[in-house]
C-alpha cells in the first residue's frame, strides 16, 4: 500500500484545513486508516482512525475539532481540521492498518505499532 498525504500549509489560528491521503496498492476497503502528527521535539501523536466498517476513534486533543473520513471511490482518506490552534502545528502523517478491531477496542489504534504502512508527511503551520 502506498500513501501520499497532501493539503498541508499555513493557516491562521481558528481556521480550517482539510488533509487528503491518496492511497494505492491493495484494496482500499480492507484497511483501517489513521492520522498521526509529529511536532518538532515531540513524539508522534495519534489523532484519529476509521475502520473499513466505518467505526472511528479520536484522540481527546482533537475530538470535536477534527473529523476523519474516507472515500472508497477515490481511494482517499481525509482529515478535516477545524478551529486550529497554534499547538496543532506539526507534520501530519496518514497510515494504514491491516487489522480491524471491534468498536470496543478502537483505542488500540492509538499505538503506532498497529499501523503497517506509512506515507510521507505534510506540514501544517498554524500562525497569525
Amino acid at each position: 500500500v502506498q500513501l501520499q498525504a497532501s493539503g498541508g500549509g499555513l493557516v491562521q489560528p481558528g481556521g480550517s484545513l482539510r488533509l487528503s491521503c491518496a492511497t494505492s496498492g491493495r484494496p482500499f476497503s480492507r484497511f483501517t486508516w489513521g492520522w498521526f502528527r509529529q511536532a518538532p521535539g515531540k513524539e508522534r501523536e495519534f489523532l484519529a482512525a476509521v475502520t473499513w466498517i466505518g467505526d472511528s476513534t479520536y484522540a481527546d486533543s482533537v475530538k470535536g475539532r477534527f473529523t476523519i473520513s474516507r472515500d472508497s471511490a477515490k481511494n482517499t482518506v481525509y482529515l478535516q481540521m477545524n478551529s486550529l490552534k497554534t499547538e496543532d502545528a506539526a507534520v501530519y502523517y496518514c497510515a494504514a492498518a491491516r487489522r480491524t478491531y471491534v468498536s470496543s477496542s478502537l483505542y488500540l489504534y492509538s499505538r503506532e505499532s498497529e499501523f503497517d504502512y506509512w506515507g510521507p508527511g505534510t506540514l501544517v503551520t498554524v500562525s497569525s
